[in-house]
C-alpha cells in the first residue's frame, strides 16, 4: 500500500532566506507534492528501469499453446495452425520484444513462473483423468474447445498475476 501520509501531501509555503549581496531576500518555495521514490540498488534496478512490462497479448501465445492439447482432439487438422502459433511466438520474442526478452528470462527463473507451469500441466492432466475415471471423460468437439477456453483462461491470468507479483516484488509496480 505505501505511505498514506506521503500520498497525502499538502503544498505548504516555506520562506527561505537567499543571500543575493549584503542584503537577505525572502524567496517562497512550495516542496513537490509526490514523494520520489527512493533510489533503488543492485541487479533489479537495471532490470527495472532497461525492460517494460511484457504486454498481456504476448500471453495469449502462451495460452493457444496451453490449450493445445484440446485444439487438438477438437480439430486434428488444426496442427499446422499451433506449428505456425508456435513459431510467430518465437519470432515476436526474438524481434519485436527482444528488449523485453530479459525479463521474460527472469519470470521463468522465478519460482512463482514455474509452479504456475507446473500447476498447468497438473490441472490439465488431474482433470483429465479425474473426469475419466468418474466416466465422465471429454470426448465431444465442444466439450474439448470449453476446456481448450479454460486453458487459455487460466494461462493468461496466471502469467499476468506472476508478472505482477514479480514487479512488485522488485518495487516496479
Amino acid at each position: 500500500m505505501g505511505n498514506r501520509a506521503a500520498a497525502f501531501a499538502t503544498a505548504v509555503p516555506v520562506t527561505v532566506p537567499v543571500t543575493v549581496s549584503p542584503t537577505v531576500v525572502p524567496v517562497t518555495a512550495v516542496p513537490p507534492t509526490a514523494p520520489s521514490r527512493p533510489a533503488q540498488a543492485g541487479p533489479a534496478a537495471g532490470l527495472l528501469e532497461a525492460v517494460p512490462r511484457l504486454p498481456l497479448w504476448f500471453f495469449g501465445f502462451e495460452a493457444v499453446l496451453a490449450a493445445s492439447f484440446d485444439i487438438i482432439k477438437a480439430f486434428p487438422q488444426a496442427w499446422p495452425a499451433l506449428v505456425l502459433v508456435g513459431l510467430v511466438n518465437i519470432t515476436v520474442s526474438l524481434t519485436v520484444l527482444r528488449g523485453r526478452l530479459r525479463l521474460a528470462k527472469a519470470l521463468w527463473r522465478g519460482k512463482g513462473t514455474r509452479k504456475v507451469a507446473v500447476g498447468l500441466v497438473a490441472v490439465r492432466l488431474g482433470s483429465h483423468l479425474l473426469l475419466g475415471a468418474l466416466g465422465l471423460g471429454i470426448t465431444s468437439t465442444l466439450g474439448h474447445v470449453g476446456f481448450a477456453l479454460v486453458m487459455a483462461a487460466l494461462t493468461v491470468g496466471l502469467l499476468a498475476w506472476t508478472q505482477r507479483t514479480a514487479l512488485r516484488a522488485l518495487g516496479a509496480a
